[in-house]
């Protein structure tokens, strides 16, 4: 016998869904800074593109919320732009400038950004059975897209990694092959 079901606190769920803006705040700030970083380089394409994605999967949550009746908790989408500002404060082996390092630690943080955003998505399509006014159909499209997402920062990443860590590389040279 199956147990019944219980409504989702409409308080968790709104802690839930700010946990996920705030995340989505600093992951869009830190996807527009990496791809405005590397608009030079034959990646630059690809990452702008992520980072338009991500801008726009941004605005998907806030609809959602708002379709949801979920409250934006302001001081939450603060502590995400701030998080990515004291992010850029981490040790990269340089004193004032970029290094690859650089390059492969945000390319980590923006794959870790859009597997939980997946993560979101799958939760909300889990619920969409069971709340109306969730659609199923807009949830698969946006996890689908955080699917694509990864796999193209899983690329980038790889070959950052790999110009970064190669045997007999010298200092000065970036990260992602060909810049």
């Amino acid at each position: 016998m199956s147990e019944p079901r219980t409504p989702t606190s409409p308080r968790m769920l709104g802690i839930y869904l700010n946990d996920h803006l705030a995340g989505a705040t600093a992951g869009m700030q830190l996807a527009r800074r990496t791809a405005r970083e590397h608009r030079e380089s034959p990646f630059g394409g690809d990452l702008e593109d992520v980072a338009a994605q991500i801008m726009e999967d941004r605005d998907a949550l806030l609809t959602v919320m708002a379709d949801l009746g979920v409250p934006v908790r302001r001081y939450k989408v603060y502590g995400g732009r701030l998080g990515e500002k004291a992010g850029r404060l981490k040790p990269n082996g340089r004193l004032r400038r970029r290094s690859g390092l650089s390059t492969v630690l945000e390319l980590e943080s923006l794959r870790i950004g859009v597997e939980g955003k997946a993560l979101l998505w799958h939760a909300l399509l889990a619920a969409a059975g069971e709340d109306p006014r969730l659609d199923p159909d807009r949830l698969t499209e946006l996890l689908n897209r955080a699917r694509r997402q990864r796999a193209t920062l899983k690329s980038l990443h790889e070959g950052a990694a790999a110009t970064m860590f190669s045997p007999g590389r010298t200092e000065p040279q970036e990260a992602l092959p060909g810049t």
